[in-house]
């Protein structure tokens, strides 16, 4: 846990997941799927959809027991998450965003591979919980914790662990206003799949929600909250210049939900915000530190 202080917030935490191998949370769930998989299975290999970090996660994993690992990435997936998942072994396909489970599908039925969900599985959600064991274990006095939302496999997870404990604590999630795909399928009352998708936070670029997940949301997560990604930029640059963590967008979103006053430290007790990851493109945090004009959402400028 690292102090939030110079972020001049207010009395705050840092679960600074950034810092593990990969990047990011996601071996914790990658790990704990993986080693439960069958000897049938292991011979056949896993095949996952990702943007970059659990792609990583799961290419690491399947490397550590010498399985294959197929990826279908987006289009518009970071070229070094891209680099990552080959360096940890990872065969990559990549098609657009709005058709990643189609494509899953059909490599997995041709290939016949045991698909390792990045949030719809119930090993991965259980592996991801350990971030909100940990968090209980370090802070007595917590009251929140704010967590940033893609497809809603952390915050499952952790908030399923949380409340089982101390069903008292807060638990806020963070989505993109260009993929709120866990805000809208609750608006609607069942999973919706996103036409379009537009956000600087491709780890929060879920496609498409599932029933396990909202089910986990509507009963252990007390409120979903959506920002902008000026917002979103914003907590980046505070969370790398004043904290001194490099953090992708996606993992500064709880910071930038606390700072554009859309969350509200506790009152009493402690608050924790999780940094998810910090896989990003030099460059590109080089523009999102110098500027604080509208982001292009694709990432690719003019």
């Amino acid at each position: 846990m690292v102090s939030g202080e110079a972020l001049g917030l207010g009395p705050l935490l840092l679960k600074a997941e950034n810092l593990q191998r990969t990047g990011s949370f996601k071996p914790r769930g990658a790990f704990n799927a993986v080693l439960q998989l069958t000897a049938d299975e292991r011979a056949r290999g896993v095949i996952t959809l990702s943007a970059g970090n659990h792609g990583q996660a799961l290419a690491l994993a399947a490397r550590s027991l010498g399985i294959q690992c197929l990826v279908v990435a987006p289009q518009t997936a970071p070229q070094t998450k891209l680099a990552a998942m080959r360096r940890f072994g990872a065969e990559i396909i990549q098609t657009p965003s709005v058709r990643l489970q189609e494509a899953v599908e059909r490599e997995q039925q041709a290939r016949g591979m045991r698909l390792v969900h990045p949030f719809a599985d119930e090993r991965v959600i259980a592996g991801q919980g350990t971030v909100g064991l940990e968090i209980l274990e370090a802070v007595p006095d917590l009251a929140l914790v704010v967590v940033p939302v893609g497809g809603a496999g952390l915050i499952s997870g952790l908030a399923l662990a949380i409340k089982s404990v101390k069903p008292e604590v807060r638990v806020v999630g963070v989505e993109p206003v260009g993929a709120a795909v866990v805000s809208e399928s609750l608006r609607a009352g069942r999973p919706v799949v996103l036409e379009r998708i537009e956000t600087v936070a491709d780890g929060l670029a879920a496609p498409y929600a599932t029933a396990l997940n909202l089910a986990m949301v509507r009963r252990f997560v007390d409120e979903v909250v959506c920002l902008d990604d000026a917002d979103i930029l914003d907590g980046l640059r505070r969370v790398v210049l004043d904290a001194r963590l490099v953090v992708e967008p996606a993992g500064a979103a709880s910071v930038a939900a606390i700072a554009c006053g859309r969350v509200k430290v506790a009152g009493s007790g402690s608050t924790v915000a999780v940094l998810t990851g910090g896989n990003l493109d030099a460059s590109r945090l080089a523009g999102w530190l110098q500027t604080k004009k509208s982001p292009d959402p694709t990432g690719q400028g003019t």
